[in-house]
């Protein structure tokens, strides 16, 4: 099931996206949060009538850095024998649609396609043979990093956390198993040409990996989100740029830089 949350005549609410073809698209409004107890109201809208807002409002966005051995040599980095965690604060977050504002800080601004692991229900400590249990869903991510920032400051807090440093979107895939979405296909592209083109077959730590090294140290709550690295092919965006990240078996994610004012 493909879960989005959207806004409609200013209500805020969760749907079932339902159709095939881009234009047929509609939402069966959900009764209830889809993190707990839900049906299916029967009441229906087109896609195309609501404004899609970020499919969930996570607590954290933990994320990996250097997952994809290429990704990591092409900036002149070690493969990490461990996984490699930072975060991205909640007022990061934008979805499908919504503009990238391009810091004012800086004059290298990246694009990385990531595969984002949304999380179901409060867990710590998780086994890895129960890792499938806390996963709510899959969706895109676009872990946009201020790339001369990073390298400046070292530390990462402003060169990915910046308001609108996070895309996500456009829903939650949920029939994923942990196996199928351990090989989709991942892309991005910059006004229509490719950029990125990799799998997530190729990443160094499994998800697996990543919820049992994260877990460990603290506690997830439903919608959370984890962001598991990206393949390499990372470059410049600029004022104007649509960039779209595309997965496999989940959708397309579409954001437009503009300057920040």
């Amino acid at each position: 099931m493909r879960i989005a949350r959207f806004s409609i005549d200013g209500n805020v609410a969760f749907g079932a996206v339902e159709g095939d073809q881009p234009d047929q698209l509609v939402l069966d409004i959900i009764k209830g949060i889809p993190f707990g107890d839900y049906e299916l109201s029967g009441t229906k809208v087109p896609l195309s009538k609501v404004r899609l807002l970020p499919p969930v409002l996570p607590n954290k966005v933990v994320a990996f850095g250097r997952n994809y051995a290429e990704h990591a040599r092409e900036l002149g980095n070690e493969v990490p024998d461990a996984p490699f965690a930072f975060f991205k604060p909640s007022t990061s977050v934008i979805g499908p649609g919504d503009a990238i504002q391009y810091p004012s800080f800086s004059e290298e601004l990246h694009h990385e396609a990531e595969l984002a692991v949304v999380i179901g229900r409060m867990c710590r400590e998780v086994p890895r043979d129960r890792v499938q249990d806390v996963i709510f869903g899959y969706t895109c991510a676009n872990d946009v990093t201020a790339r001369d920032v990073q390298r400046r400051e070292k530390q990462w807090a402003r060169a990915k956390g910046f308001d609108s440093a996070c895309p996500l979107g456009p829903w939650v895939e949920t029939d994923l198993t942990l196996a199928a979405a351990a090989d989709l296909t991942i892309q991005l592209t910059v006004n229509g040409a490719q950029r990125q083109l990799g799998r997530t077959s190729e990443m160094i730590h499994s998800i697996e990996d990543l919820i049992v090294n994260i877990s460990e140290a603290m506690t997830l709550l439903p919608g959370d989100v984890i962001l598991t690295g990206t393949p390499a092919g990372v470059g410049p965006l600029n004022v104007g740029d649509e960039v779209a990240v595309t997965i496999e078996g989940i959708g397309t994610l579409t954001n437009k830089v503009v300057k920040r004012g």
